[in-house]
């Protein structure tokens, strides 16, 4: 275990944690987008995280990483809109399958762990600092 493991694993936290965010806030961004590329309505996407595990390293412990961006595979909410472009004959809209509070709720817990891994890495810089004074 080296001198910087501390934060080394913080880092990978702080990378994780901001990417889900972006994820968070693409889907909110996206909450009322009915037409895509790929057609159809905006399909939630979720951040898949998993402990990062270092070349010959141990496993305990190591931070995290992000391994895959999934889409949700709920079925868009029908909205009865009917004078909307994408309106089907019955009136109704296919919108995406996104809550802005659960969405808002998930975003809460990212950017706390974001800011404890802050915390963090500062106290492990702080740490390493006074190591290296002692050292004079």
């Amino acid at each position: 275990m080296g001198i910087f493991y501390g934060l080394e694993t913080s880092a990978s936290a702080l990378t994780s944690q901001r990417l889900v965010m972006d994820v968070i806030s693409n889907n909110i961004a996206n909450a009322t987008t009915t037409r895509t590329a790929e057609g159809g309505p905006f399909k939630r996407q979720m951040a898949v995280l998993m402990e990062r595990v270092p070349e010959g390293g141990n496993s305990a412990g190591n931070g995290s990483k992000v391994v895959d961006i999934i889409q949700d595979i709920a079925p868009p909410r029908m909205v009865y809109l009917p004078g909307h472009p994408d309106a089907n004959q019955d009136g109704y809209v296919a919108m995406p399958d996104i809550e802005i509070v659960r969405e808002m709720v998930d975003l809460t817990v990212a950017s706390r762990s974001y800011q404890a891994n802050v915390t963090a890495f500062n106290e492990g810089k702080q740490m390493i600092l006074r190591a290296l004074e002692l050292g004079k």
